[in-house]
């Protein structure tokens, strides 16, 4: 089938060229025509509006988004509408929150065109390795689109699959994010001991290298922390500040409204958000609170 791509950022692009290579017959759409451009050097097939694009792919159409979450899904949807018919299926292959998802489902069904939403991981890593997805949607929608998610997936038969109705694959991929962040702050703060514990002058590149090999703490995250040792040992070119991509926020308020303790990944959002805080006024008042009741010292500010 021929598959319609909106959004070529990073991910996007990446997804398109892995389909190109499998023998699919990608259309690209993006706001950015240089964006466009470097997709057609791998032999896709460049659109010039989103009717354009439409007009070249075989019916029942295929279209897979790949723009930000929240209202620019909502906007693409709405000037999609009026180009779709029956039958045609729009997949949503980005970190939408799947309320939204199944909104949009219903939406879509009112004007009887089927709505997938995917959650995907692998970044830009998976051009090589395959992406993971997690698919929710109608059956007989996902049974099409086979073919596509085969090409994607690092395997045929693995790292996909269908694990529900609407909403499903998006908080699969919500619940993936937020066990992301857990292991992510185990490893900085245990590298951080290390690093602090001077007296024995850790090389901590050969550190992440001996556990990369048998050790129960070995991952592809463990892989990627030891690259990023290996070119800056110290980290003196990055500034100690963490992004957060919403979902690790919705992961925790949906186990909240679930009764489901969640501790570890509560506590990684909240690091996150410390990060932030160069002016740190809590802390700034702990030290005052202790001046107060103790007359323990107080730093200067400079």
């Amino acid at each position: 089938m021929t598959l319609g791509m909106i959004g070529l950022g990073r991910m996007g692009a990446k997804m398109t060229e892995r389909l190109l290579k499998a023998g699919h017959e990608v259309v690209v759409y993006d706001r950015n025509p240089e964006a466009i451009q470097r997709v057609l050097e791998r032999n896709a097939i460049g659109a010039r509006s989103l009717s354009h694009l439409v007009e070249r792919l075989s019916v029942p159409r295929v279209i897979w988004l790949m723009v930000p979450a929240g209202e620019p899904v909502d906007q693409m949807i709405h000037l999609l509408l009026s180009h779709l018919q029956k039958d045609d299926i729009l997949i949503d292959g980005g970190n939408s929150y799947y309320k939204d998802s199944i909104r949009r489902a219903a939406l879509l069904k009112e004007h009887q065109i089927a709505f997938v939403d995917v959650g995907t991981s692998g970044g830009i890593w998976g051009l090589e390795e395959g992406y993971s997805l997690m698919i929710g949607g109608d059956g007989a929608a996902v049974q099409h689109l086979t073919p596509i998610f085969q090409a994607l997936a690092p395997a045929h038969d693995r790292g996909w699959g269908h694990v529900g109705p609407h909403g499903a694959g998006h908080f699969a991929k919500m619940i993936h994010n937020g066990i992301e962040y857990g292991l992510m702050q185990a490893y900085a703060e245990g590298f951080a001991i290390l690093k602090h514990k001077t007296e024995f002058d850790f090389d901590l590149h050969h550190i992440a290298e001996i556990w990369r090999a048998g050790s129960v703490v070995r991952s592809w995250l463990l892989d990627l922390t030891s690259a990023a040792l290996h070119v800056d040992p110290g980290l003196t070119d990055i500034a100690p500040y963490v992004e957060d991509s919403g979902e690790g926020r919705w992961t925790v308020a949906e186990a909240i409204d679930l009764n489901t303790p969640s501790p570890v990944i509560t506590l990684a959002l909240l690091q996150r958000l410390r990060s932030r805080d160069a002016e740190s006024f809590s802390d700034r008042l702990l030290a005052a609170m202790r001046h107060q009741f103790g007359g323990h010292a107080i730093t200067q500010a400079r």
